[in-house]
C-alpha cells in the first residue's frame, strides 16, 4: 500500500480537484456535444468526427481514472510543519556540490509535483537527489549515484 502513497502540497491537491472537475463537468460535456453532432451525419463507419470525438472521450476518460485513483492514494504534505533540522517532503533545500562548489535549491515534493523548470526546482523525494537528502540534516554531507556518476554535497540551509 505504501508504494502506491502519492505525497501533494495543498496547491497541488487543488490543481488536481480543479483538473478533475472540469474534466467531469465541463469536457464530458462538451464531448458529448461533439458525439451527438457526428452522430446526426448518420453514417459513422466513414465518419472522422465521430471517430475524433470518441477518441478524445476515451483519453478524458482516461485522464478522469487516473485522477481519481491518485486522490484516492494522496497524502498531503503539512507545510506548516516544517522542520528546518530534518529534511522532509516539503522543505527547501540549499546543497551544494562539493567538487564544483556550486550551491543548488530544491523543493522536495511527491512524484506526480516533480518539476525541475520551476524555480526554485521541485524534485520528486524518489529521484536519487531526493531520496539521499531525506531524513537528513543541515551540513550532513551526502553522496548521489546518478547514471552520469556519482556526486557529493553538503546540506547548507534546510527550511
Amino acid at each position: 500500500m505504501s508504494e502506491n502513497l502519492i505525497y501533494v502540497t495543498a496547491e497541488w491537491l487543488a490543481k488536481l480537484q480543479e483538473e478533475l472537475s472540469y474534466l467531469k463537468n465541463t469536457k464530458r460535456v462538451e464531448i458529448a456535444e461533439k458525439l451527438k453532432e457526428a452522430i446526426s451525419f448518420w453514417d459513422l463507419s466513414e465518419n472522422s468526427e465521430y471517430e475524433d470525438a470518441r477518441n478524445e472521450q476515451a483519453q478524458v476518460e482516461k485522464r478522469i481514472l487516473d485522477l481519481e485513483e491518485q486522490l484516492k492514494n494522496v497524502v498531503l504534505i503539512d507545510e506548516s510543519k516544517k522542520d528546518e533540522n530534518k529534511v522532509k517532503i516539503g522543505a527547501l533545500v540549499t546543497i551544494t556540490d562539493t567538487e564544483k562548489d556550486e550551491a543548488e535549491t530544491f523543493k522536495i515534493v511527491g512524484t506526480t509535483e516533480a518539476d525541475i523548470l520551476t524555480s526554485p526546482a521541485k524534485i520528486s523525494n524518489e529521484s536519487p537527489i531526493g531520496k539521499a537528502l531525506i531524513w537528513k540534516k543541515k551540513w550532513d554531507k551526502i553522496k548521489v549515484k546518478t547514471p552520469g556518476g556519482v556526486y557529493e554535497y553538503k546540506i547548507d540551509e534546510i527550511k
